[in-house]
């Protein structure tokens, strides 16, 4: 029994070392800039066309935005391919697709549904596919960096940055909205 309590207490003790590393604070952080963008597109969207007086037949075509994140599978071997800058491969993909979903963020942000909805649906769509593309580099990048032993508890800390990030939005987005 006293041994079984020494090898749980090494255990917990080695959990702690591991998210007290640098890599999982940027597992932890590259989930939560993966969690942002997918509530936004999902749901403070809509929520925006609604107060904007849009009819609810135009606010189910929005949901055709979120496509991307089901067809991300398709980019993994797009993203292996190349490699666009001396950042290497992950790391210049997440670069890449953070700026994409910061453009697109600030597009969406200028945009005006009632008089343009066709730019705010082209915006909407860009930042699922920035999104849906960086959740692709991101989950390569924390499988490049963690060792094995390390990879149930940065998944468990991504996921955690994520949910939270999607609360963040949620709450945020509405208020800004």
């Amino acid at each position: 029994m006293l041994s079984s309590f020494i090898v749980s207490l090494e255990k917990f003790l080695a959990l702690g070392r591991a998210l007290m590393s640098k890599r999982m604070l940027v597992v932890l952080l590259l989930g939560f800039s993966s969690g942002l963008p997918i509530m936004l597109v999902l749901s403070t969207l809509k929520i925006w066309l609604r107060r904007e007086g849009f009819d609810l037949s135009t606010i189910g075509y929005l949901s055709w935005i979120g496509i991307p994140y089901s067809l991300n599978f398709l980019m993994g071997p797009l993203l292996d391919r190349f490699i666009p800058s001396q950042l290497g491969r992950r790391r210049s993909w997440i670069l890449i697709t953070q700026l994409g979903i910061v453009g697109s963020l600030i597009g969406i942000y200028f945009s005006n549904p009632t008089l343009n909805l066709t730019v705010f649906v082209f915006l909407g769509i860009a930042l699922a596919f920035f999104s849906a593309t960086q959740d692709v580099a991101i989950d390569a990048y924390r499988r490049e960096i963690l060792p094995d032993k390390e990879l149930g508890v940065g998944a468990a800390l991504g996921v955690y940055g994520y949910r939270t990030a999607m609360l963040v939005a949620s709450g945020f987005g509405l208020w800004v909205v």
